[in-house]
């Protein structure tokens, strides 16, 4: 089934907002600095991280294949009172000036880059003693809301099957949730590992917000809009039923993998 974030770019938007203040402050602790830097953020998608680092001091560009999110990023960014350039174009050809980058970020994106055309562009567009931060998250909790919500929508798939996003399909190893094979093809591109690791942080849900989350899945992309709201249908009776109106408080993870380009 194809992946198309553009059909789901409102719940995206709306639901997919959850980037913890933690984030910021822990890359702080570890003297990242985005003062006066330029950062280009690559699958930027509705905007989220793009936005984080405008208000850290960066000079951010967001590149982002999906004209979709980026609409919905610039609705944000106005209700923000911010304004961030986009460029409409993929990580593996941003069409950015060569040399131009002090760090290339990259949020739950990754997995759907080809990762060597991304490294070689990467490598392209930073300045010298450039950084590569990549971030990832992702509800980790084993709570029954999930493993129904789950369950559900497995039944939809046309091969009843659920499998991990993106290349992460392909993994079975990973470290502070990111495939082991990447920090080997990392270090192969001239990435030196500075540091990798993980927090925890929690999120609330009602019903209606737990499914507007899930309709932001890349599971659900692939369905027309009919089928998908069929499915998240199915899914708030469920809950109702189930659950009765509370709050669902659900775990997440985020994982960030500090990487230095290197001169070897």
């Amino acid at each position: 089934m194809d992946v198309n974030f553009g059909r789901v770019a409102k719940n995206y938007a709306q639901y997919r907002n959850d980037l913890p203040m933690e984030v910021m402050e822990s890359l702080k602790r570890r003297g990242i600095d985005f003062t006066h830097k330029k950062v280009a953020d690559l699958g930027s998608g509705t905007g989220v991280l793009s936005r984080a680092l405008d208000v850290e001091g960066a000079v951010v560009v967001g590149v982002e294949p999906s004209a979709e999110l980026i609409a919905q990023a610039k609705e944000l960014d106005k209700s923000e009172g911010q304004v961030i350039e986009y460029m409409n174009s993929c990580a593996e050809s941003t069409t950015l000036n060569e040399g131009l980058f002090d760090y290339v970020t990259v949020l739950r994106a990754w997995h759907w880059f080809n990762r060597e055309k991304t490294l070689a562009e990467i490598k392209r567009i930073l300045a010298g003693k450039g950084k590569l931060i990549v971030m990832d998250s992702g509800f980790i909790s084993n709570r029954k809301v999930i493993a129904d919500t789950l369950q559900i929508i497995k039944a939809h798939m046309p091969d009843g099957e659920l499998r991990p996003a993106g290349a992460k399909a392909q993994s079975k190893q990973f470290i502070n949730g990111f495939p082991v094979e990447w920090f080997k093809e990392w270090q192969e591109h001239g990435f030196d590992l500075k540091e990798t690791y993980k927090f925890h942080y929690e999120v609330s849900f009602s019903n209606e917000d737990w499914c507007g989350r899930v309709g932001s899945l890349s599971w659900l992309s692939g369905f027309t809009e009919k089928r998908r709201n069929e499915i998240l249908h199915e899914i708030l009776t469920h809950l109702g039923k189930e659950y009765g109106e509370i709050l669902h408080t659900i775990q997440h993870g985020c994982y960030i993998t500090i990487l230095n380009q290197s001169y070897s």
